[in-house]
């Protein structure tokens, strides 16, 4: 993706992406959005595109988050995406998963059901239906998306303001797989979240448009166009199932998957990058 000024802002997305990395490594809370809050989504995305080349990983997974109805003819797209780093993707076990937070920016715990895929995705293909979708995953996954960033106001900004800091991710937690996945209802994928023990929210993937399955076939196909097709053993992130819950250091969280399982966290202020 090249990377240029536009009409919309007088600085370079480096310049801003720049500003967005040292504030995550550093652990910074951010009170304002780092620059001009970009007009347009490929703006946002070049913004990301620059803060990817700074990172020092690759996405070793994908997050799909969604864009209001009443916004997304404005902005083209009804959905955004976000890269998951492996350093911050975490299986679960029995004991609680300790999850970092950056004191004074956004935290959020978010329901997911979470493919994995089983091939890499072709280089050039753009467009996939329900089918095409389902072939590149080998598995189905219930998890939780931690949404983080260190702008405390990120989801108040809108869409492109997200997009723009990786998506407003900030990690993801695998529990079990989901058996027989592929014969699944998406109603039948129901769960419920609770924060310090109080339900916050409850529902099932036919809530996500499309079902996860919508979500991923919009994902190969938006990832294709960036030039960053999906790959083996990545992990695609398909959209919160019970809402965006807000969370911060020392609070607890629960996601209890109907017949599926649980999973538990705790949150501690996070510190800065080595």
């Amino acid at each position: 993706m090249s990377l240029s000024l536009t009409t919309d802002t007088l600085e370079a997305p480096v310049t801003i992406a720049n500003r967005f990395v040292s504030a995550r490594r550093e652990a910074r809370a951010l009170s304002d959005f780092p620059g001009q809050i970009p007009s347009t989504m490929t703006f946002a995305y070049d913004v990301q595109e620059s803060a990817l080349e700074q990172w020092p990983a690759k996405p070793a997974g994908w997050k799909v988050g969604r864009i209001a109805d009443d916004i997304a003819s404005a902005l083209g797209d009804n959905r955004l995406s976000g890269p998951i780093f492996e350093s911050m993707i975490t299986s679960a076990g029995t004991a609680p998963i300790t999850v970092p937070v950056i004191v004074g920016g956004f935290a959020a715990v978010e329901a997911e059901f979470v493919f994995r895929i089983g091939h890499d995705a072709e280089p050039n293909r753009t467009s996939y239906d329900a089918d095409s979708a389902l072939a590149l995953a080998d598995g189905l996954y219930f998890g939780i998306e931690m949404a983080g960033s260190p702008l405390s106001t990120i989801n108040d900004l809108g869409p492109t303001v997200v997009a723009s800091d990786f998506g407003n991710n900030f990690g993801l937690i695998i529990g079990g797989p989901v058996e027989a996945w592929k014969d699944r209802h998406d109603a039948s994928l129901v769960c419920e979240t609770f924060v310090d023990g109080q339900s916050v929210g409850r529902g099932d993937a036919s809530g996500v448009p499309g079902g996860p399955v919508g979500a991923l076939a919009w994902l190969a196909g938006h990832l294709a166009r960036r030039g960053r097709p999906l790959l083996k053993g990545q992990w695609v992130s398909t959209g919160a199932v019970t809402g965006i819950h807000r969370i911060g250091p020392g609070q607890t969280a629960e996601v209890v998957f109907e017949g599926l399982g649980r999973l538990h966290l705790n949150t501690i202020a996070a510190q800065a990058a080595a």
